[in-house]
């Protein structure tokens, strides 16, 4: 590296937008559907998200601020993980929006909301892929000098799965085929995954 920009975040990164999640990218998206006590549907994306454990399936994301989708969690136990696709953009992205926690964002963005099979929560019919989940943990995250911080990682065990039989190819899901959109660097920056940049590659051993 002949030439580096270094900073400490601490101190500011001296550039017109910061980096950090624009190096951390592209990230999956966790389009989160949950319920309210009264039952009221929530609906909301998360870019700070990705799997953490395969056996057994475990997702998280984090919530910067106690937002309704965290509330609606740890008092109801269960949330659902819904995939957000280049079709389903627009819709995802009205989801964001600030909103009471009185209004249906499933309404809001134009979505259809289906009956999960082993939680309460709905998913959103639309989507070609999505997960009922379980909480399992919900921690409040930490600086390094354990000051305690206004971010909330919600820790998800997967129980239940759908997926489109179209997103299937003998057997084997294919990524490219649902065109899954993923969070960039920048204030409104997003890209997908197309079957033209896949490579194959063998761990050794």
């Amino acid at each position: 590296m002949s030439d580096c920009h270094f900073y400490e975040p601490r101190r500011g990164h001296g550039l017109p937008h910061d980096p950090f999640k624009a190096i951390i990218a592209p990230r999956p998206i966790g389009w989160v559907s949950s319920q309210s006590e009264q039952g009221v549907r929530n609906l909301a994306p998360y870019s700070f998200f990705n799997a953490f454990c395969a056996a057994p399936p475990i997702i998280g994301f984090a919530s910067a601020g106690w937002k309704d989708s965290v509330a609606n969690i740890e008092a109801s136990g269960e949330f659902c993980w819904n995939l957000a696709t280049r079709r389903l953009g627009e819709a995802m992205n009205h989801s964001s929006a600030g909103v009471a926690a009185s209004v249906d964002e499933f309404e809001l963005a134009g979505l259809t909301p289906a009956a999960s099979r082993v939680i309460k929560t709905p998913r959103v019919q639309e989507t070609p892929v999505a997960f009922e989940c379980r909480l399992s943990q919900l921690i409040r995250l930490k600086s390094a000098a354990g000051e305690k911080l206004d971010s909330w990682l919600v820790l998800g065990e997967v129980v239940g799965v759908h997926i489109d039989t179209a997103m299937l190819k003998d057997g084997v899901y294919q990524t490219a085929a649902a065109e899954p959109i993923m969070r960039a660097g920048g204030p409104a920056t997003y890209f997908t995954v197309t079957d033209d940049v896949r490579f194959e590659m063998q761990r050794p051993g």
